[in-house]
Parts: C-alpha cells; sequence; structure tokens
C-alpha cells in the first residue's frame, strides 16, 4: 500500500512539473478576460489616410521586429508521395523539403501537405501551419520526416507528456483533423518552425547570423515569418494550389509569425493568427496579461536585438499593433482569443482590430464588422473570434478557422453558421 502511494505521489509531482514546463509560455487561465471596451483608452497613434506602408515597415523593423529577411535564396527538393490513398481515398499525402539560404549556410526543413482529391479538378485554398513539434505530431503514424530528420515511428505527442500537453493546450495543439479540411475543399500544410530557426535564445541568433546572404540581426518571429512565405512560394507553384488562397496558420508565437508574413509577403493571401498576443494581435501598450516587456525578457529572441533592454530603460515603440494589421489591408485578418486567456489579452486584441478597421475600409475591404467581442462574423476581413477557454487549440477552433477561409475563398464549409461565440 505504501509503495502505491508513493507511485502515485511520484506520479503527480512529475505531471506537477510538466504542467509548469509546458505552461512557462501561459498563464493557465484563471480569469475571464474584460468584454468591455468602450471606457479604454483610445490606441495611438491614430491611423489616418496619410498611413504610408513603407514607413511602416520600416519602423516595426527598426523598433521592433527587425529586418525582413529579403534576398535569401529558396528551393525544393522532388516531392515524395508518403500516401497516395490518403484518409481512405479522400485526397494524398506527400512531402517535400524546402531549403533557404545559400549552400554555404542553408537551413532545410521538411513540409508535408494534404491535398484533398477536389484538387484533381480544380486549384484549392491551402493553409499553411507553423507547429510546435515536428510534423509527427500533426500526421501521427505517417512515415514522414520527423524533427531527428529520420522517419517517424509514431505520433510525438504521446503518453504521459502528450496527455498533459492536449489537456492544458487543447486537442488539436500540434494534431490536425485532415478531414475536416477536406469537408471543407481545403489543403493543408505543416511545417516545424524550429526547423528553419531554432526556437531558443543564443543558438537562433547564431542561425540567423549564418544564413547567407548577410542578412541583418533580426528576430526568430520575423525569420518564421520569412518560412512561410518561402514554403508559401514553393507549394504554390503545384497546379492543385490556388496560389492566390494561400493563408498562413499559426498559435500562439506563430500567430505572431503569420500576421508578420501577411504584412510582409505578398505570397500570403490570408493569416489566422490565433492567440497570437504581445507583438502579434494584442496593444504592445498594454498592461495586461503577459506584456510585451515580460515576452521579450522571456524570449529575447523573437525580437530585434537589445529591445528588451530599451524596454527597461523606458523607451517607448512608435508605433503599436494596429499598423500592423493595417499593413496587411485588404488581406483577410483572422483574430483568435480565449475568454480565460487573459495573458494574451484578447480585450486589447478587439481594440486593435477595431483601430486597424479604417484602413481596411480605405482599401475597400469589410474590415472588422463585429459589434463586440462575442460577434463572430467568418466573412469578415478582420474576424475577430473568441470563446470559452484559455490559450489552446480545440474543436471550436477548428470549426472557426476553416469557416474563415471558406468564407474568404470560396469553399463549402458545412458548420460555418452554427458557430457560437463566447457568452
Amino acid at each position: 500500500m505504501l509503495g502505491l502511494t508513493l507511485k502515485w505521489t511520484i506520479r503527480a509531482i512529475l505531471v506537477g512539473f510538466l504542467c509548469l514546463g509546458l505552461a512557462n509560455c501561459t498563464m493557465l487561465g484563471l480569469n475571464y478576460s474584460s468584454l468591455e471596451t468602450d471606457n479604454k483608452p483610445l490606441l495611438s497613434p491614430e491611423l489616418t489616410s496619410q498611413f504610408n506602408p513603407a514607413e511602416t515597415r520600416a519602423t516595426l523593423e527598426q523598433e521592433l521586429y527587425g529586418p525582413w529577411p529579403e534576398g535569401l535564396p529558396v528551393s525544393a527538393g522532388e516531392p515524395r508521395m508518403i500516401d497516395d490513398n490518403y484518409l481512405e481515398g479522400r485526397g494524398t499525402l506527400q512531402e517535400v523539403m524546402v531549403t533557404i539560404g545559400a549552400p554555404s549556410s542553408a537551413r532545410t526543413f521538411p513540409v508535408v501537405i494534404a491535398l484533398p482529391n477536389k484538387a484533381d479538378d480544380t486549384p484549392v485554398p491551402l493553409i499553411i501551419s507553423q507547429t510546435f513539434v515536428g510534423n509527427c505530431a500533426v500526421f501521427p503514424d505517417q512515415p514522414i520526416i520527423g524533427g531527428d530528420g529520420q522517419v517517424c515511428e509514431g505520433p510525438e505527442v504521446s503518453g504521459m507528456l502528450g496527455f498533459v500537453a492536449t489537456q492544458i493546450f487543447g486537442t488539436y495543439i500540434a494534431y490536425a483533423p485532415i478531414d475536416r479540411y477536406f469537408d471543407a475543399g481545403i489543403a493543408y500544410a505543416s511545417m516545424d518552425g524550429s526547423g528553419f530557426v531554432p526556437d531558443k535564445d543564443g543558438v537562433a541568433q547564431d542561425v540567423m547570423s549564418q544564413l547567407a546572404p548577410g542578412t541583418k540581426p533580426t528576430g526568430t518571429l520575423m525569420s518564421w515569418a520569412y518560412a512561410f512565405s518561402a514554403v508559401a512560394d514553393v507549394l504554390g507553384a503545384d497546379p492543385r494550389v490556388d496560389d492566390d488562397s494561400i493563408a498562413a496558420m499559426g498559435h500562439s508565437r506563430y500567430g505572431k509569425s503569420a500576421l508578420i508574413a501577411a504584412a510582409w509577403s505578398d505570397s500570403i493571401a490570408a493569416a489566422i493568427a490565433h492567440q497570437s498576443g504581445f507583438a502579434g494581435g494584442s496593444s504592445s501598450r498594454s498592461t495586461t496579461g503577459e506584456t510585451l516587456l515580460r515576452m521579450v525578457n522571456g524570449y529575447p529572441h523573437w525580437l530585434r536585438p537589445g529591445l528588451g533592454e530599451d524596454l527597461e530603460s523606458g523607451t517607448e515603440l512608435t508605433l503599436d499593433q494596429h499598423y500592423l494589421l493595417a499593413l496587411a489591408a485588404p488581406k483577410p485578418i483572422f483574430l483568435g482569443n480565449g475568454r480565460r486567456d487573459v495573458w494574451s489579452d484578447p480585450n486589447s486584441s478587439f481594440r486593435i482590430a477595431q483601430a486597424a478597421d479604417t484602413i481596411y475600409k480605405a482599401n475597400g475591404a469589410k474590415g472588422l464588422t463585429a459589434e463586440n467581442m462575442r460577434d463572430f462574423r467568418a466573412d469578415a476581413d478582420i474576424a475577430y473570434w473568441l470563446r470559452i477557454g484559455g490559450h489552446s487549440v480545440v474543436s471550436e477552433d477548428i470549426d472557426a478557422f476553416i469557416a474563415f477561409t471558406s468564407a474568404h475563398f470560396n469553399t463549402a464549409s458545412p458548420r460555418e453558421n452554427t458557430l457560437q461565440s463566447a457568452q
């Protein structure tokens, strides 16, 4: 009896440590985000008809993100068929190795793409997702290349670690329900952002500094955004993909890079940024949740060198994040949020969307048509989504991603009219 008690005590302690480790990028939401936005200060500076995209990109590069890695060469190997009878004949599963950079310092990583049979008759929209782990977790039990360069021998998110991870961050934090994307006539591609530039302070800077031809120091968010663009160029060359309907999708840190990709790259037609938080779709000046300063101190490699020290000394950024959204106009932008994910500050994210609406309207787009934070409208060009729950990817989110993509790229979404936002 004593041995059994000790066994379960040790397990409980291990689970506790796992929770702390897995949750180091977000608070385990115990609070609710405020739904009141009218009593908050206006975002500054105000966007006007004098908005200059070139000057805005230059300012955001200099003050926040670091430079866009302009000119890095992109190439790809021959696609490898993984399964030509994928999902019992509903489509195909292929893998392609993408290389960014000159041969002396190039980074090569695998991208897996699932194409529905509909693509054989007419080009289909494509969602490119950056994932936190290798593609083995996204496509479990498929003979694809894992993060170690070897063929997968099973799902990466499994056992006690996998159970805890999915309990905290949702069933779909890694795994992708491809059948649901196929139902809507959407292709889905996955890549591990760290396969291009590792998500580790020190290592990331070393990798980026070696990439040729000689880009200036930048941040991993900007580098991951460039990877979105590079993969879109590679996969968009496939005649089965509609290269005018490619969306960059990411959760949390990769939601930030998805927004940057939409703002900088002509190859990205839309962004699905789920719970992107600070340096993404939330206000840099907000003091609610994680805050920009805390994020930079925790992950200094994400943004331009020296930003943490400058913020500590009282430096204020010239522009807030509504300028990032404005750079993407009139491309459709999805801003996903969880009511309990106060860490990512859903409230300021809605106000950022409101502030960017001016430029979307000036570009002839719908902009933000929602009347409040509960009002999800999939066909809006700034679509704001809020559901109950924390920092995770759950089934309702998948429905919202598909509804948004379907509404903007003319595919059939079976559940787009049944979604409910947070109450």
